[in-house]
């Protein structure tokens, strides 16, 4: 007996003290900290766990990075709701169409090819680092705008154009979302994260659908990142707060030019 609980105790610290697990778990909570102030947190954990895992698939792998991700992202959803006064009129539905519009993204991989997106969405990310950096004011305002029926309406529709491409590629959903959120809302920055956290919720949750019942779930694993992705999460909602939008307009702008960097090259190696 006593052999037998040394032999399990042994096995558990060589888990913990596994090279390949601390460095994800350093990643997601790397991960947990940029993606609750403005998304992105996926650039950071998907390379990671398909450098230590390049044998497992691609499904598994995301089904993981879902996994621990989802918990960090409702996480921060509940720390600014308590701090931030969400405009869920305009949450709410965006939210329900993203979770909708996410499966049929995911049901369209089968038969587009991603590579054709690819250059779109550098395009679209241009696009929104040029106006954000060319509006100074831009996203430190908060003055919504719309209401009644055009809120909904206008919510829908982006909720399911993100929620869509969430489902179908995924890199940059959260980045997204507050740029969207700023620009046809009129949010200040720190009002569109937290607002984002909601609708990145939603999105998660259905491709977990998918994933979990299939079993393309390292669990061991994804409860590890998903206790790290916690923990960055809380100290990037609490830097998000304390320093406001000034703070996570800098950030964004950062981010959307590392995914640009990435885009350009993911598409110049396919060329």
């Amino acid at each position: 007996m006593g052999n037998l609980i040394s032999f399990q105790f042994d096995s558990f610290m060589s888990y913990l003290l596994d090279p390949a697990l601390l460095s994800l778990v350093l990643a997601a909570f790397l991960a947990g900290g940029v993606d609750a102030i403005v998304g992105g947190g996926g650039l950071i954990q998907i390379p990671a766990l398909f450098t230590a895992y390049p044998a497992e698939s691609a499904a598994t792998l995301f089904g993981t990075n879902k996994t621990a991700s989802v918990v960090g992202t409702a996480s921060a959803s509940w720390r600014y709701a308590r701090q931030v006064r969400i405009p869920w009129r305009t949450i709410l539905p965006a939210a329900f169409a993203a979770f909708s519009f996410s499966y049929v993204g995911a049901a369209t991989v089968a038969w587009l090819p991603k590579d054709l997106v690819r250059p779109l969405i550098l395009v679209l990310l241009v696009m929104a680092a040029i106006y954000t950096l060319k509006r100074k004011d831009f996203g430190l305002l908060h003055q919504p705008t719309h209401s009644g029926h055009r809120e909904w309406i206008y919510a829908i529709c982006l909720g399911g154009i993100i929620g869509f491409y969430d489902g179908f590629f995924g890199p940059g959903t959260g980045s997204f979302l507050i740029f969207l959120f700023v620009r046809f809302f009129g949010f200040d920055f720190l009002h569109a994260s937290a607002g984002a956290k909601v609708v990145n919720v939603a999105t998660n949750l259905a491709a977990l659908g998918y994933f979990l019942p299939h079993g393309y779930v390292l669990a061991g694993l994804a409860l590890s990142m998903a206790v790290a992705n916690v923990s960055g999460s809380i100290l990037g909602t609490r830097l998000a707060l304390k320093h406001g939008s000034g703070l996570v307009r800098r950030i964004f702008v950062g981010v959307v030019l590392v995914l640009i960097v990435k885009f350009s090259w993911d598409t110049v190696l396919l060329l």
